[in-house]
């Protein structure tokens, strides 16, 4: 008799223990710096505008900076106002150094009014409401790992550059405003147990030495885990390469929308594709991804799953998403049909419908070009809105939780 031929279940692997990693980046990364500045020409529009219109791109290099895109607003935001708030967007990152100065790099405005054809398949008319202001699949997750509902990879990547930063604001002279974390943690039985590996790369004064900086890193480490998830020691990396003192958009060219997994979830969940960072939220790449985010959280905060992925998907000019799917990853206490309907009775998910849900037609968003745009504290003046639960007790009560 001939074998039995591999059969699917031959090739699957236990997806309960195993290693998972996710990188962070700081504010001062090329990247950010494009993230920022792009959200903050955002603020600066909707500050006097709420219903402005704007995507702006950001590219960076040594001393040189370039700002493009469309945007609708008041005709007193100019392009002089533009490069102003750039350079402050620069200072407040930290950047004085001979390759990338605030006060000197060049800037370069190539920002132009939006094109009427968009214009006329997003703005409401009549009995048209809001339309997307384009096509695509956007993603939001939550899970039960952390406090904040966030994967556990990921949001200490980000607590430990964010407690450099601070350290950095605060005084540290040896530190520079680029850096990179990288956290590897172990899963048993599907939770995370303790970090198998650490890397973090920091920018630092050309006058320090690499124990300097390592032993100036670890009590930032050690603070962002929980205890005892320290890593051993041979696996804990700092600066692996011996030395980081070019940084920034003098040692690599930065552009908006790069670090989109660094904005999300680290990999740990599904991504549409769509950058957030320079599009104000007419945008469904960035208003309908916190709108998941919102939901899922929600979901999870309820206790109705351990973990949740939401996928809505828009067609430009339509103003209803097309597809309202919910997954649960057989965590959940009800049925995910059911769900998906509940949650679209609680909140209205056209484009029109999520700004005024999370109230997004506010100068808030140059505060989230770093450290994730998940996985924050709701704010007074509306910052995060979308990481609110205030749907839970709805949840709970459609449900009889």
């Amino acid at each position: 008799m001939g074998q039995k031929p591999p059969q699917p279940e031959d090739f699957q692997v236990s997806l309960k223990d195993y290693l998972f990693t996710s990188e962070s980046v700081s504010e001062g990364h090329p990247d950010k710096v494009c993230d920022r500045i792009s959200d903050t020409i955002v603020d600066l529009f909707l500050a006097a505008d709420p219903y402005a219109r704007v995507a702006v791109e950001t590219l960076a290099t040594t001393n040189f900076v370039v700002l493009a895109g469309e945007v609708r607003g008041p005709d007193h935001l100019t392009h002089d106002l533009f490069r102003e708030k750039a350079r402050e967007a620069i200072r407040d990152i930290g950047y004085e150094q001979h390759g990338f100065h605030w006060k000197d790099c060049e800037i370069i405005s190539h920002i132009h009014s939006q094109s009427a054809d968009i214009a006329v398949g997003v703005d409401a008319a009549g009995a048209k409401d809001e339309g997307a202001g384009d096509q695509g699949i956007m993603f939001g997750y939550a899970c039960n790992e952390t406090e904040e509902l966030m994967p556990a990879p990921i949001q200490y990547s980000h607590r430990i550059l964010k407690s450099l930063a601070d350290a950095r604001h605060g005084g540290q002279k040896l530190l520079g405003p680029d850096s990179k974390s990288q956290v590897t943690l172990r899963y048993v039985d599907g939770k995370p147990v303790g970090a198998t590996s650490i890397v973090v790369s920091t920018q630092h004064a050309a006058a320090a030495s690499t124990e300097e900086i390592r032993e100036l890193v670890r009590p930032h480490v050690m603070a962002a885990l929980p205890e005892g998830w320290m890593c051993p020691e041979e696996a804990f990396y700092v600066n692996p390469t011996g030395r980081f003192v070019i940084g920034g958009p003098d040692g690599d060219c930065g552009l908006t929308g790069r670090k989109i997994i660094v904005d999300t979830y680290g990999g740990a969940a599904p991504h549409g594709g769509g950058a957030f960072s320079g599009k104000d939220p007419t945008k469904v790449d960035r208003s309908a991804a916190y709108a998941a985010r919102y939901l899922a959280k929600n979901v999870v905060a309820a206790g109705l799953a351990e973990k949740c992925v939401i996928q809505l998907s828009y067609a430009i000019g339509v103003s209803r998403p097309l597809s309202v799917y919910v997954n649960t990853f057989e965590t959940g206490k009800v049925e995910e049909a059911k769900l998906s309907t509940v949650l679209q009775e609680l909140m209205n998910l056209s484009p029109r419908g999520i700004r005024e849900h999370l109230q997004l037609n506010k100068p808030i968003y140059a505060r989230t070009a770093a450290y994730g745009h998940f996985g924050r504290t709701p704010e007074a003046d509306g910052g995060f809105s979308w990481e609110r639960t205030d749907l839970v007790s709805d949840l709970k009560s459609a449900f009889g939780a």
